[in-house]
């Protein structure tokens, strides 16, 4: 048995006056303590309490030994109140991990907010294109993309990323707009090269129907911004995230093209190293993040879509 278990049945012995009342506060039986106490006595070689029928009385080394022991059980309590109470709120350093384009423009402004929010949370940012491993690299909270492959982690749903097809009206007036996901073929692609079979797009056309459309260009970048100034300048057509192209549809440098047919939609998720003894940082960070991925999230200055308060979702993640 611990060292610390044992001081503490001994103050309780000396404060109740009796084994079998410490027994039941500990949940175990009164031999249990007696043996114990009697271990700690063979240990430091010295009577530490007097028993008689009466119940228990300290000796001289065992007023010393209470005095101590009392004062380490009392600071080892307070430590850990300390800890629970640091990882139930919102407080100290929360790293947070995403990929370079979605961080730059979505997670950026929404992790100011909660900041602003959180004044005791320190953020760490960190971007990056390839997979990370939360573990080694030290990150609480990951917002990714696609998938889940890692079944240990723990995830929330947060919502899903659109696709959209643009190209510049300058563009489409000089090479025509494309009727049918079978036109593309004939036209310029400008192909984001960090999705797997990027030189062939796949979607579904109004009626249902699966289509798959090789397309062939000048440009290749496994930048999202290098592909929308590209499409912005005329040089070609893109398909990337809705929420990349937002700000240029709205302003009308670039428009939609094929927009009643169906394009691949990629989940959104928070993930953190592991779904038990979730801390209160990073479920506060992922409370407030569901519900800022609803329905049309992309649209600029668009006001969140908010179902929950973010303390209840806060407390259903850390439970």
């Amino acid at each position: 048995m611990d060292r610390l278990l044992a001081m503490e049945m001994f103050v309780r012995v000396v404060e109740t006056g009796s084994f079998s009342k410490a027994a039941r506060e500990f949940n175990t039986t009164q031999p249990t303590v007696t043996k114990q106490v009697a271990a700690t006595e063979g240990r430091l070689k010295v009577r530490l309490l007097n028993r008689n029928t009466r119940g228990v009385g300290l000796t001289e080394a065992g007023s010393l030994y209470y005095d101590k022991c009392k004062n380490i059980v009392r600071e080892a309590e307070e430590a850990e109140h300390i800890v629970r109470r640091r990882e139930s709120q919102a407080q100290g350093l929360l790293r947070i991990g995403t990929s370079v384009a979605f961080g730059r423009r979505v997670v950026v402004p929404l992790a100011l907010e909660y900041m602003a929010r959180h004044p005791q949370v320190q953020v760490d940012l960190s971007f990056e294109d390839r997979y990370v491993d939360l573990i080694a690299q030290g990150i609480d909270v990951a917002v990714r993309m696609g998938k889940l492959a890692d079944s240990s982690l723990g995830a929330r749903f947060l919502g899903m990323n659109p696709w959209v097809i643009v190209a510049a009206p300058g563009y489409l007036k000089k090479h025509g707009t494309p009727k049918r996901a079978q036109d593309l073929s004939a036209h310029v692609a400008l192909i984001y090269s960090s999705v797997v079979g990027d030189d062939v797009w796949r979607m579904h056309t109004p009626k249902g129907d699966p289509v798959t459309v090789p397309v062939t260009g000048r440009l290749r970048s496994n930048n999202l911004s290098a592909v929308l100034a590209a499409a912005r300048e005329g040089l070609g057509i893109a398909l990337m995230p809705r929420y990349v192209a937002s700000d240029s549809l709205a302003a009308g440098t670039v428009v939609e093209v094929l927009p009643g047919h169906a394009l691949p939609e990629q989940e959104i998720h928070a993930v953190f190293p592991s779904p038990k003894l979730v801390p209160g940082k990073v479920s506060s960070f992922v409370a407030f993040l569901q519900g800022r991925f609803g329905e049309e999230w992309w649209q600029p200055h668009k006001p969140p879509v908010r179902t929950q308060s973010a303390s209840q979702k806060a407390q259903e993640i850390s439970a």
